[in-house]
């Protein structure tokens, strides 16, 4: 009988403001991160789970404290009756009495919890042999709808609801599965639109994904009117007109300023806006999209849980529904999300805008085609060339598609050497940027600082 004895958290910083990388209108330098999960079994023949929050640089130690707290909740108990039970489990952790005063349902804890439902997804996976992609396609309606958490959805979403829906995507299953393992999955890229990156590296990245055969590039915007305007000048120019051009503005505008704003980049001809303003202001974004119709609104990998999806679908608030294996709490939530927005007729399409991000959320854009959504109109996946080199199964894009996984998994794990080399703030690449000084001194915490004033003071 085995059992989860252990687990490995780390505090893993890449530094990637050291080149812009992941800069946007809000997150000016970001570090991209992950508070990583190993969960250890006590039988040498089952395989560790991985899983991680995604941050961007501070407080990433905030999600690994949340993450070790969050896995003193699970039970003690034989891991193949756990792994039956991935839904129970998955609320257990979500609505703990306790933990969930400090949400409910959001912040770092809830993150937590999705760290660990996917490190509990990765063993599944592992020890079925099978990609994630693969074991949720083959499992029965009745064993998918076990996973959902229908509380508080049930004016939007029925059970009984749910079945039909998955019940009607056991039809052409088979089909579907062979023209992705023949086509792939249609990607986008971010890539060449950071905020932070010069006109010319942008124009230079821009070029490569042409010619690597992505059909639409998403711009970072909101910094500055007239930057806007004069970068999307030139991105339009160098692709065409009738390519895909989609911005991002990362929450930066209040209501008028965005609707105001983008009456100025309208004519640039945009596939979508995404988040124009606050995640949590469904109202907001009502309006928003109302009046820059018919240019599509994409929001949600911000959405603190699958409530909020539910509240913008009702509130006709988005055209493109964005779930994030980050953000929610893994794999049952944003099943829960994906569901609601095959219920409404909007089409998925995930953020994978960190590391490890494309890596995770794969294979839900695999799972909602083959079995929820059935149709490749508005589903694209986001893909950035950036840090996949630390994974041990990296995503595979060729010829603007993502190719389906074929290693067991959620494709979560990094390499040993990754995470030794990057754990925060003393990894041999960390100490080494330091004496090079293209890093600043880490500065003590006010608690360090007030601890030793304390005891200079007792002395």
């Amino acid at each position: 009988m085995a059992r989860v004895v252990s687990a490995r958290i780390s505090d893993v910083r890449f530094p990637t403001s050291l080149d812009a990388s992941g800069s946007d209108a809000v997150n000016v330098d970001p570090d991209h991160s992950v508070a990583y999960l190993e969960l250890i079994v006590d039988d040498p023949s089952w395989p560790s789970g991985f899983g991680y929050v995604f941050t961007q640089g501070r407080g990433n130690d905030l999600a690994a404290l949340a993450i070790e707290i969050t896995v003193g909740m699970l039970p003690d108990e034989d891991l193949e009756d756990m792994l039956e039970h991935l839904g129970e489990i998955g609320r257990t952790l979500v609505h703990d009495s306790q933990l969930r005063w400090l949400g409910p349902e959001k912040g770092v804890g809830h993150m937590a919890a999705g760290a660990v439902v996917n490190a509990l997804w990765d063993i599944k996976a592992r020890r079925a042999g099978l990609p994630l992609w693969r074991l949720l396609s083959d499992m029965s309606p009745e064993a998918l709808v076990e996973l959902v958490d229908f509380s508080h959805l049930t004016d939007a979403l029925t059970r009984r609801e749910a079945l039909e829906i998955l019940s009607a995507g056991q039809e052409g299953k088979a089909e579907r599965i062979a023209e992705l393992e023949r086509d792939g999955f249609p990607a986008y890229t971010t890539g060449p639109g950071w905020l932070g990156f010069s006109d010319e590296k942008m124009l230079a990245l821009i070029r490569e994904a042409v010619s690597a055969g992505f059909t639409m590039i998403k711009m970072k915007v909101a910094g500055d009117l007239d930057d806007d305007r004069r970068r999307l000048g030139l991105a339009r120019e160098a692709v065409g007109p009738d390519f895909r051009l989609a911005i991002d503005a990362n929450q930066r505008w209040e209501v008028d300023e965005a609707i105001e704003w983008l009456s100025h980049l309208h004519r640039f001809g945009l596939w979508w806006v995404e988040e124009p303003t606050a995640p949590d202001d469904i109202l907001g974004h009502a309006r928003i999209r109302r009046a820059i119709a018919p240019t599509r609104i994409a929001t949600g990998e911000a959405g603190a849980n699958r409530l909020m999806v539910k509240q913008f679908l009702q509130a006709d608030a988005l055209d493109v529904v964005q779930i994030d294996m980050s953000h929610y709490a893994g794999v049952n939530e944003n099943l829960a999300s994906i569901l609601l927005a095959a219920k409404y007729g909007k089409p998925v399409v995930p953020h994978a805008g960190g590391v490890g991000l494309c890596e995770l959320v794969q294979h839900l854009s695999y799972f909602d085609y083959i079995v929820i959504g059935r149709s490749l109109d508005g589903r694209m996946l986001e893909y950035i060339d950036h840090l996949h080199e630390h994974f041990r199964a990296p995503v595979e894009v060729t010829g603007g598609r993502y190719r389906l996984p074929t290693a067991p998994g959620t494709g979560a794990e990094l390499h040993p050497e990754s995470v030794r080399t990057w754990l925060f703030p003393d990894g041999p690449g960390w100490k080494n940027l330091r004496e090079r000084e293209l890093v600043p001194q880490l500065r003590k915490s006010i608690v360090e600082h007030a601890t030793a004033e304390r005891a200079e003071v007792t002395a």
